[in-house]
C-alpha cells in the first residue's frame, strides 16, 4: 500500500497505546536498512507535505526531522504500509550518515547495497568527478569508441577463455568485461537499472 494523503485516514494508529507507528526507513537506492522511528499522523503528514523524513521522538515529545541538526536529511522517495497498516516502510534518500553516531546505519553497516551497485556508483563518481590517478577517469575521457572497443576486446577474451577448464583466468576475464561493460553504460549515461527494467519487461 503506498501512501498518499488521502490514505493517512486508513492507517491503524489506533491499534498502539500511544498512537504511533513503528516506521523502517530504507535506503531506495542500496536498498540498505538505514534506521527504525515512530510516527503518528501529524508526523507522516509533515513528511508527506515537505518531502523530509519526520518521526515523532518519544523522549522529546515532539516532531522530529531527521537531520534537523545536522542537516543529513532523509528525502522521500515513498512510503508503504503493510499489510494490516500498522506499520510503515519509508524508502529516501539520506543525505550523509543516518545514524547520530556518523555510522551509516543505525546497525553499524556501510551504506553500500550490491557490490555491483557499488561498483556502478563508483564509476558513475568517476565519471562525475575525474581524477588523473583513476583509470575509470582516463578511459571515460578518452570517448565512447573507445570504451566500446575495451568491451570488444574484453569480450573475445572471455570467449577465448571459454573454451578452456581454467578458472581462475575464465572468470578474471568475465570481471573484466562486467567492468568495461559498466562503464560504457555510465559512458553513454545508462545504468544497471535501465538494463534491468528491460529484461524485466522480456521475463514472462
Amino acid at each position: 500500500m503506498l501512501v498518499s494523503p488521502n490514505k493517512v485516514a486508513e492507517l491503524n494508529f489506533a491499534k498502539s497505546p500511544d498512537g504511533l507507528l513503528p516506521a523502517i526507513v530504507q535506503d531506495a537506492t542500496t536498498r540498505v536498512v538505514l534506521m527504525q522511528g515512530y510516527m503518528n499522523q501529524e508526523a507522516v503528514d509533515k513528511t508527506l507535505a515537505t518531502g523530509k523524513v519526520t518521526f515523532f521522538s518519544r523522549s522529546k515529545k515532539r516532531l522530529w526531522t531527521k537531520g534537523e541538526t545536522s542537516e543529513n536529511y532523509l528525502h522521500l522517495v515513498s512510503i508503504s504500509a503493510d499489510c494490516d497498516k500498522d506499520s510503515l516502510l519509508i524508502q529516501a534518500r539520506p543525505d550523509g550518515p543516518t545514524c547520530h553516531t556518523g555510522s551509516d546505519t543505525c546497525w553499524g553497516e556501510a551504506n553500500q547495497g550490491e557490490f555491483l551497485d557499488h561498483l556502478e556508483r563508483t564509476i558513475q563518481h568517476r565519471r562525475d568527478s575525474p581524477s588523473e590517478k583513476s583509470y575509470t577517469s582516463q578511459l571515460l575521457a578518452r570517448g565512447i569508441n573507445k570504451v566500446a572497443q575495451k568491451v570488444g576486446e574484453e569480450a573475445v577474451e572471455l570467449v577465448i577463455e571459454a573454451k578452456d577448464d581454467d578458472r581462475d583466468l575464465f572468470l578474471g576475464e568475465a570481471a573484466d568485461l562486467m567492468y568495461h561493460y559498466i562503464v560504457l553504460l555510465a559512458a553513454k549515461g545508462y545504468s544497471l537499472e535501465d538494463v534491468r527494467e528491460v529484461l524485466r519487461s522480456r521475463h514472462k
